[in-house]
């Protein structure tokens, strides 16, 4: 299955983005084509690729799913071009789809999904669940080494660094607590 978690489509704005950070009143994305980032606040109307389905003559059909479809069919290469003729869509995603409802999915839509699997397929996001976590797991275990490196050197340093030097001829008031009064 693919993973889908993290990659939003913005309402108005061409392309998918992927979601990098939360900010005071947003998120701020980046947008899976050209990297750059945009600070996307709370009211504009986003969606997010792993909630999308797609109508069938039976229950709804996750896009996690059609896009593992895909996958398989096209063993990971692109699949066909969404500026293709309307027929050659409709066949397609018959081929990968074949009990999609013909009344509630438009073409559109098919167009909608050929582009953004073709986009995820291009930058490299097109992950399993499995190679995410196992990857999830090898940042985390970095993270962690790095952070006992840090406590670790901090454990050597030696404690003469942390002293005060007093100037010749002046006292060493670490510590006292001036008054104001001799």
């Amino acid at each position: 299955m693919i993973d889908l978690s993290g990659f939003i489509s913005i309402t108005g704005q061409p392309g998918l983005y992927k979601i990098v950070a939360q900010s005071k009143n947003g998120i701020i994305v980046e947008n899976l084509s050209d990297k750059k980032r945009l600070n996307i606040y709370a009211t504009t109307k986003v969606s997010t690729l792993s909630d999308i389905s797609m109508f069938t003559s039976g229950d709804d059909k996750p896009l996690n799913e059609i896009m593992t479809a895909i996958s398989d069919k096209e063993k990971g290469g692109p699949s066909i071009d969404h500026k293709a003729d309307d027929k050659a869509v409709e066949a397609y995603f018959a081929e990968i789809l074949p009990d999609y409802d013909k009344e509630r999915v438009y073409v559109s839509n098919m167009r909608k999904l050929f582009s953004w699997y073709n986009t995820m397929q291009s930058t490299g996001n097109l992950k399993t669940e499995e190679e995410n976590k196992s990857k999830d797991g090898e940042e985390k275990s970095r993270a962690l080494k790095a952070t006992e490196a840090k406590a670790e050197s901090k454990k050597n340093v030696s404690k003469e660094t942390g002293r005060v030097k007093a100037i010749a001829g002046n006292k060493k008031t670490t510590g006292v607590r001036k008054t104001g009064t001799a």
